[in-house]
């Protein structure tokens, strides 16, 4: 039996249809699979506390920085959340406390321990600054160029470098006396390094740009163990849990042992790029809730499990991300803030990486932000400005037009901010980090004060007898009186000039002015 034409049209409808549904397919596996954004609710999220907010520290002794805490690393805590909880959170109206200019380029945040705090310029200078002052210490060239941030102990700074001298491709290591400069030992690294260190349990860790991460004994520098990761680390390793996390310019996040640098898991990053660069993470990681959040130069940021590595979720933004992320419970929801080079900032939800809100801020935000208490404070290269936004809302808080890369650490009682070159301490108006200082300010403002009204009485006082001596120069100058001239006329008709001294008694004074008279002479024939 043969089936009639109209039985047949049927077919190459659906062969149509197939294809059509192969296509929409693809498509959705191009833009869900390969360049769109993915969340994965099955992978464990632990929503566990941050940490106990700290009351603002107060002096224990005489001084008014000994008060027992320590910013001692980049991005405060080993987990790199960059994150300080604060009960009552520092906000403006600031009073400048005293700020540290200089014309070399400031790419990372100081650390601070005890004392003082310890800044690391690009130009391979270490500088050791009075906490309360802001007054420098010492300072040492260690070597040409540095591009991170110092670790410290009470008695050691530790400093990673980039180069040991100029036009050099090979990187140095080294451990610094805190209280004098003197450098206690240094090794040299086959590759440059700007991977801030790490420092636990009398271990340093940090990665290099030939892919190569150390763990040195922290007292004379000798390797413990190094590993080979898959490609170059430049970002900070975080710690938490008794792992090392870190991304490289293979497009890799892996999980190392801090015991013996064995590999625990390796991921990739390179998935749903937006073809604007390589997949290459020079973010630092950040460890918090059972993740691993890092961002990538092919314009997402990445949420992996601390634990199996497996993906979690991604989010796109508009261009690079070289931020490091900043990780905290602000407004009682886990959220996860960064910015990229598209010029926006992002508040992501940590469990899902849902937008909660985003500011479009500038051009370029290169530096990791930094929550303290339930502001964030970040900056943008493109427009050397720095933002204080509210964690909750995105709102502006506090805004100036200085600085360029990571923006702040705080000790819950001032927050030390950078500019491109310079570093400045603001406090609170009416919470000052040094009462005793602030009685002596407030004195001296007060004399100055008194010394001024004093100086603006006398001004007033010489200005109305200026006025007085003029209104009787004036009057004298002016007053009717009689005089008699006696002298032989040659050309009568003319105006002639006599100078003549008065002289009066006014209240007793005796007073003579000079003036000139101009006047004429007629004859008069007597009668």
């Amino acid at each position: 039996m043969i089936s009639s034409p109209r039985g047949r049209r049927w077919l190459p409808r659906l062969a149509l249809g197939a294809v059509v549904l192969v296509l929409m397919a693809g498509v959705a596996v191009a833009l869900i699979g390969e360049g769109g954004d993915v969340s994965d609710p099955d992978v464990a999220f632990v929503d566990t506390s941050d940490g106990t907010p700290i009351v603002a520290p107060r002096p224990v002794g005489r001084h008014p920085a000994d008060d027992r805490f320590d910013w001692p690393v980049f991005g405060y805590t080993k987990n790199r959340a960059h994150y300080l909880p604060l009960r009552r959170t520092l906000r403006p109206p600031w009073r400048e406390a005293w700020s540290f200019r200089g014309g070399v380029l400031l790419e990372f945040n100081p650390v601070l321990c005890g004392r003082s705090l310890y800044l690391l310029k690009n130009n391979g200078t270490l500088y050791s600054l009075s906490r309360t002052t802001g007054k420098v210490r010492w300072k040492r060239r260690i070597g040409k160029l540095a591009a991170s941030s110092p670790a410290c102990k009470r008695d050691s700074v530790y400093v990673v470098l980039l180069s040991r001298r100029t036009k050099s491709k090979a990187g140095l290591v080294a451990r610094i006396s805190s209280k004098t400069g003197r450098t206690i030992w240094q090794r040299r690294l086959g590759s440059r390094a700007e991977s801030s260190p790490l420092l636990d349990r009398g271990r340093l860790y940090f990665g290099t740009e030939s892919g190569t991460v150390y763990s040195l004994r922290a007292r004379d520098g000798r390797v413990r163990w190094k590993t080979k990761a898959a490609g170059a680390v430049k970002g900070a390793l975080a710690l938490d849990g008794g792992k090392l996390y870190f991304g490289d310019y293979g497009g890799k996040v892996t999980a190392l042992r801090r015991s013996d640098g064995k590999r625990v898991w390796r991921s990739s990053a390179t998935a749903g790029g937006l073809n604007i660069g390589e997949s290459n993470l020079y973010s630092g990681a950040a460890v918090q809730y059972g993740r691993v959040y890092i961002g990538s130069t092919n314009g997402y940021v990445y949420s992996f499990s601390a634990a199996s590595g497996k993906l979690a979720w991604r989010k796109r933004t508009g261009d690079y991300v070289y931020a490091s992320p900043a990780v905290g419970r602000v407004g009682g929801r886990p959220t996860v803030y960064i910015g990229s080079y598209d010029g926006r900032f992002y508040a992501l939800d940590a469990r899902s990486g849902r937008i909660r809100w985003k500011r479009h801020l500038g051009t370029k935000i290169s530096g990791g932000a930094t929550i303290v208490g339930d502001l964030v404070w970040v900056t943008d290269l493109g427009r050397k400005t720095t933002w204080a936004l509210g964690g909750s809302s995105g709102q502006t808080v506090y805004k100036t037009r200085r600085g360029a890369f990571h923006p702040a650490i705080s000790d819950g009682r001032r927050v030390y901010f950078s500019g491109y070159s310079s570093l400045f301490a603001l406090e609170p108006r009416n919470r000052p980090f040094d009462p005793r200082a602030s009685a002596v300010a407030a004195r001296r403002a007060r004399d100055r004060d008194r010394t001024r009204r004093r100086t603006e009485a006398r001004q007033r006082r010489q200005r109305l007898r200026a006025e007085a001596r003029e209104r009787r120069r004036h009057f004298y100058l002016t007053a009717p009186h009689g005089h008699r001239h006696r002298h032989r006329l040659k050309q009568p008709g003319r105006c002639h000039t006599h100078v003549h001294t008065h002289r009066y008694t006014v209240r007793g004074r005796h007073t003579g002015l000079r003036h000139s008279h101009c006047h004429r002479h007629t004859w008069q024939r007597r009668r």
